[in-house]
């Protein structure tokens, strides 16, 4: 087992790769400029108008940026993984990395560390250029959920690039990942929450957000909630493992 682990020199070939496509370090680089530029131009536009006005939950308005910094994590994943599928990209690297475990599990370390580095630095900015535009209704850092927030809003991101990562390992196509999830993310929790509210907290969006709420939902708890979301993006991970052991390159 040990031989399949991940090794240094595979780790830093894959960071290599990341970094040549500008695509894709694009997405890694607006996962941060999204979710920030988007809840501060919100919050300097809405912020002061009264209170309440970003959201009944003033912790969960905090992050309102990070509905559209997912859709750059999502890319991220994607793109970091669809690259191996083109022009004989996946051929090329098990030449290099026989052992596709060892293969396999490089890439996704390398993505979830670097969405993971992104994810907290733009949770803490996200939370900062935020409520330096709220005025009387701000909230501080060391509020009650405050720290569990911030550390949710990276995590989030960071298991978002992992969902979409598994799943296009399995799919062979970034584009085909990005539009089964994010109509499957901005739109189907809405969907169901209209009926069943309960139901709705498993989804990987709603669980994965309730480290971003001052309350627990009625069902699925804070901690719970990124439980869940890691079980997602498990599946996902897993699922892409076992596509990249037996298809053929």
């Amino acid at each position: 087992m040990s031989t399949a682990l991940p090794t240094r020199p595979v780790l830093l070939s894959e960071w290599i790769k990341i970094r040549s496509l500008r695509g894709t370090f694009g997405s890694l680089i607006a996962i941060l400029f999204l979710t920030t530029g988007i809840q501060a131009l919100t919050a300097a536009a809405i912020g002061q108008a009264e209170e309440g006005a970003m959201g009944e939950d003033p912790l969960l308005a905090a992050f309102y940026g990070i509905t559209f910094g997912q859709i750059a994590a999502m890319a991220f994943g994607a793109t970091a993984l669809s690259s191996e599928f083109h022009d004989g990209g996946l051929r090329t690297s098990l030449v290099a990395v026989p052992n596709r475990a060892r293969f396999y599990l490089s890439k996704i370390a390398v993505v979830g560390g670097l969405a993971f580095v992104a994810g907290q630095i733009t949770g803490l900015a996200t939370f900062l250029a935020g409520q330096s535009f709220m005025g009387a209704h701000s909230i501080g850092l060391g509020d009650p959920g405050t720290l569990r927030a911030v550390f949710g809003c990276g995590t989030y991101l960071t298991l978002m690039a992992l969902f979409a990562a598994g799943l296009t390992a399995v799919l062979r196509s970034a584009t085909a990942v990005l539009s089964l999830l994010i109509p499957f993310v901005l739109m189907l929790s809405f969907v169901i929450g209209a009926g069943a509210e309960g139901m709705a907290e498993f989804l990987p969006d709603r669980a994965g957000q309730m480290m971003m709420r001052a309350e627990a939902g009625s069902v699925v708890g804070h901690w719970q909630g990124l439980g869940v979301l890691t079980l997602w993006a498990g599946a996902a991970v897993i699922g892409g493992w076992l596509a990249v052991r037996r298809r053929d390159v």
